[in-house]
């Protein structure tokens, strides 16, 4: 069985990259979305096993330290890491993995997995984001400021992955994404061998 690719997805807060991967995920049944681990607390909404594998700081440390995890950061006071069984064994199932990470974090997974394939989603402008962080209205004027700084500084990194989507249009950023996941799969340096096997097959 051909192993699966491993997907590593980065973007700013308010970018719309859970939407995205949601509607992805609904349209790809070969995607598989490593749900990451964090020691920040449960916001409204969210599930956990779902949105993350939620922990107190020391249930992170002790994963940390029973080397239970492929990458782990420290962002804004709280961990963030990928559990590293879920990950390893879908691939070998031939599954495609999504780890949805930080920048930080993404160039770790890319240290360990050189081959894997680096999407980072873009806001069509600033002043867009900033819009839509208001619009959201979970957060203070200051946590907004601090979450467009941060953004910028996100944004300076986002040459170093190997392809970009703007989040312009969901239902184009959305079809761009699969695109891109279709596209690795039918590439030249995941085929290795493609081209023997078929002319040695005289069937």
């Amino acid at each position: 069985m051909k192993k699966g690719i491993l997907i590593v997805v980065s973007a700013p807060a308010g970018c719309g990259k859970d939407t995205i991967l949601e509607q992805a995920l609904a349209k790809n049944d070969n995607l598989f979305y490593s749900v990451s681990a964090t020691s920040r607390a449960m916001r409204p909404g969210e599930t956990d096993g779902v949105s993350y594998h939620f922990k107190t700081r020391e249930q992170f440390e002790d994963m940390i330290n029973n080397g239970e995890l492929l990458e782990y950061t420290e962002y804004c006071g709280n961990y963030y890491g990928t559990p590293k069984k879920a990950v390893t064994d879908m691939l070998e199932a031939g599954k495609d993995v999504i780890l949805k990470i930080e920048i930080e974090g993404a160039a770790n997974v890319k240290r360990i997995f050189p081959d894997c394939t680096m999407i980072f989603i873009l806001p069509p402008s600033i002043k867009e984001l900033d819009r839509r962080l208001h619009k959201r209205g979970t957060e203070t004027e200051e946590v907004i400021a601090l979450r467009l700084q941060q953004a910028k500084k996100e944004l300076a990194f986002a040459e170093n992955y190997d392809y970009l989507v703007v989040n312009e249009d969901l239902t184009v950023a959305v079809e761009d994404f699969l695109a891109v996941v279709m596209g690795e799969k039918c590439s030249k340096k995941r085929s290795v061998g493609l081209i023997e096997e078929i002319l040695s097959d005289e069937r």
